[in-house]
Order: C-alpha cells, then structure tokens, then sequence
C-alpha cells in the first residue's frame, strides 16, 4: 500500500512538472497564471508559473556558511549550484529548525536560478488579470511579501509573493552605482509602472541620476487610466503628448492589467505615437521578450540591473529629446 501510495505521489509531481513546463511556454495572454502552495499556514499563496522552471521533492541541501537568514544552503541542479530558501522562514512564518517543507520549486527570475522550499505544491489555476487585485487594506504577517492578491470562487484568497523583494531582503537590493546624467537638451519625462515597491524604488533611483522627472502607477489599469488622462489634457491644450511624455516604462505581470495588455492599448492609440515603450520585467525568456514584441515594445530589458536599464533608456531618450 505505501508503495502504490508513493507511486501516486510521484506519477502527480510528474504531472504537475509537466503541467508547469508546457504552461511557461506561453506567454502574455490576457489570463493569470499561477502554481499555489502552502508553507504549513492556513493561508494559500501563488506564484506565476512563468517564473516555475521545475518542481520536485525536497532534495539533498549542502549546508553552506555565512548564508543569508532563510537560505538553507545550496543544491546542485544539473551542472549549477544554487542556493536554497525555506520560505516560510523568509516570511517569518516558522522558525529555524522547523521542518523545511516537503517540495522545491525551481525558481527563475531576475536573471537567478533559486529554490524554494514549501509545505506543499496544490495546483495550477488561471485567472484573468481583471480579477487579480492589489493588497490594499490586507491583514497579513506578510503583507510586505504581497504583490496581489486574488480570490477563489469558494472565497478563499490566494496571496501573490512578491519575489522582486524576497530577493532583496534575503540578498541585499541591487546597487545603483555611478550613472552618468542624461545630458539631453531640454527637461525629459517618464512614466514607469511596476507592482513592486522595491523594483518602483530603484527604477526611481535610476531615473534620478539619469536626471528624468517621473511618475509612476502601481498596476497595468491605474497605469492605463493615468495615461489616457494626460492624453486626454494634451488634447484640450492643443499640445503634442510628447511634451509632456517621452518615455514608458512597464512591468509584464501586473495585477488588474499586464503591460502586454497595457502596451498593446498604447500601441493601438494614435494618441501615443512618437511615444517608446520599454518593458522591464523579472521574466526574462525568451517567450516573455517575444510576446513583448508582439505586442509593440521598443525594448525589453529584465530586472533588475541598473547600468542596463540606463543604458536602455538613455538612447531612446535622447532620440526624442532631440527629435
């Protein structure tokens, strides 16, 4: 019986893994996808199974020194060491030497290869991106690692992570070293939209050495509101968007409204002609470059290094600054 029971176990992670590899090969529909799993809680939480390589069972962890609090150490996966977390531990939600949980997802993300240790791996569901919400006015020991949050039809609801800032308060936020001013012969504006405080400050911190006023939105619909608005003021002014505007910078995954969907609505606006859009994401595939460019993207950089964010923006700025 524990043999048939453990080759059931095994035949649904098989299943599960299959499920994931072939759903991160799609890219940019207008639905959410996203792998749900527990960390020994009663709450449900999710991840876009765009940045899910593989799942498996909790392997062997090669205890390592001086690792950052909730990295359990590192795995050798195929030829590549890379580090272990427990996430219930990163989100305070055990203590060390509490159990590490039973499965692994294999994360990509921000250019890193990471696992993830967790309770238990559920199931894979698809939502539209309408029906994703932000975590406002959420009561929550770990409302600082929400992005989204959506809810079941049976009510319960499903906390999104916010990976951009597990990274960083387990490795330290990516420096923004020496960027050289932009130089451009009048003043430059950008828009920039990103669900991630910590990915809103340092685009912020980019944008402000590059010497670029900015203002940003926290999802793709607040984002799109906000622009049709000033698209809406240029007109009853008489003047060209483009005084106003010379640049948009977008997330992909965002909740309420994707920057696929986001950008394609730009595109699709005369208003906005003349006007780049640049979408910078943690999903770096290549199915995730090539449905930014279906949809209309001047370019698309991944997160999160400042130097090729500046070096992205820089000449798309000064080709309208002087255009």
């Amino acid at each position: 019986m524990k043999a048939e029971k453990a080759i059931e176990k095994e035949a649904a992670d098989r299943s599960l893994l299959d499920a994931v590899d072939g759903r991160t090969k799609l890219a940019g529909s207008n639905r959410m996808e996203i792998l749900l799993f527990s960390l020994g809680t009663q709450e449900t939480f999710g991840i876009n199974v765009f940045k899910v390589r593989e799942v498996s069972k909790t392997p062997f962890i090669t205890k390592a020194p001086n690792m950052p609090n909730g990295v359990e150490g590192l795995i050798s996966l195929r030829g590549n060491v890379i580090p272990v977390l427990a996430l219930a531990n990163v989100l305070g939600l055990s203590e060390p030497g509490d159990p590490l949980g039973s499965s692994m997802m294999v994360t990509e993300y921000s250019k890193r290869t990471l696992g993830f240790l967790v309770h238990e791996v559920d199931r894979i569901i698809r939502v539209d991106w309408d029906k994703v919400r932000t975590p406002e006015n959420v009561s929550s020991s770990v409302h600082n690692f929400i992005t989204a949050i959506i809810e079941l039809p049976d009510g319960k609801l499903v906390s999104i992570l916010d990976v951009e800032t597990i990274l960083s308060n387990t490795f330290g936020e990516a420096l923004v070293g020496n960027i050289q001013p932009l130089g451009a012969p009048h003043e430059v504006s950008v828009f920039f939209v990103d669900d991630s405080s910590v990915a809103r400050k340092k685009i912020a911190e980019v944008l402000d050495k590059l010497g670029v006023r900015h203002k940003h939105a926290m999802n793709g619909l607040e984002a799109w509101t906000r622009l049709e608005g000033m698209a809406k003021h240029a007109q009853a002014t008489g003047q060209p968007l483009t005084d106003e505007l010379d640049l948009i910078l977008v997330d992909a995954e965002m909740p309420e409204m994707d920057g696929y969907v986001l950008t394609r609505n730009i595109k699709n606006d005369s208003r906005f002609a003349g006007i780049p859009v640049v979408m910078h994401s943690s999903l770096s595939s290549e199915a995730n470059r090539a449905m930014g460019k279906r949809v209309g993207v001047d370019s698309y950089v991944a997160k999160f290094d400042a130097d090729v964010l500046a070096d992205t923006l820089r000449p798309l700025l000064l080709k309208g600054a002087r255009g």
